[in-house]
């Protein structure tokens, strides 16, 4: 029987996933706070962000001073916002959104995930069609459904959507998810996970070896340095992801 990895192997691996996680919220602190101030309180994107620094344990200090990067207080690396669509193996639609110092390489990266496992980079438009824009607040089993749609309909949000296993989203526009929020916890109804995303109009079912590949290409676009986001429309099935860990 093989070991595995020892202790501090899973903790310097613990360490690097951390640091990526870190990175590419700094780069999302400072790409908002460049494009509308950096004032949280008058920028719903960069309070987005900040809030996804500090559910990380992210420290004030480092935040601040991305944010003072990004306003031209200290020397900082500019980035681009760039999205990238293509297909994945059974037809799956795949939106990927960069935030890079590097559009070559970041394109090349991207291209070379799409061909490693069976898939193809498409054109600007191709895919996103499918997809909407809105944001989501995630309260895991167990919560209170009435109550929560009774709080979520007050808060102005636009539907809230309840799952089998006990499981309820509540969804709103992009501009009224810090709002719908912040009415949300001062009910007291505190979200799992709280984000401004992508979804899929319909899910594609995949299985199978198919359903392996498409995991497989979405860890690795998501483990890309230039990647912020992947998204797509692929019901994968509860055990693909475990089967790829295997």
């Amino acid at each position: 029987m093989g070991r595995g990895p020892s202790i501090e192997g899973r903790k310097n691996a613990e360490d690097a996933r951390r640091g990526k996680i870190f990175t590419k919220i700094i780069r999302e602190i400072g790409v908002a706070a460049r494009a509308g101030g950096g004032d949280p309180a008058g920028n719903p994107r960069l309070r987005t962000a900040i809030d996804k620094g500090l559910s990380a344990n992210m420290t004030k200090d480092v935040i601040e001073r991305a944010i003072r990067k990004a306003t031209g207080e200290l020397e900082g690396v500019e980035y681009e916002e760039i999205r990238y669509e293509g297909y994945a193996s059974g037809g799956v639609a795949v939106i990927v959104d960069c935030l890079t110092d590097n559009k070559v390489r970041a394109v090349a990266d991207v291209r070379h995930a799409f061909g490693k496992f069976g898939g193809n980079l498409g054109t600007d438009g191709s895919v996103a069609f499918m997809f909407r824009k809105l944001g989501v607040l995630s309260f895991a089993p167990g919560a209170d459904e009435e109550e929560l749609t009774e709080a979520a309909i007050d808060a102005g949000a636009d539907d809230v959507i309840a799952y089998d296993d006990g499981a309820i989203d509540v969804l709103t526009t992009p501009d009224a998810f810090a709002a719908v929020k912040a009415a949300m916890q001062a009910a007291g109804l505190m979200p799992d996970i709280a984000e401004v995303t992508m979804r899929a109009d319909n899910d594609i079912a995949v299985t199978g070896d198919t359903a392996q590949q498409v995991a497989k290409l979405l860890a690795w676009l998501e483990d890309l340095d230039d990647v912020q986001s992947v998204y797509s429309n692929a019901d994968l099935g509860e055990d693909a992801y475990a089967q790829q860990q295997a």
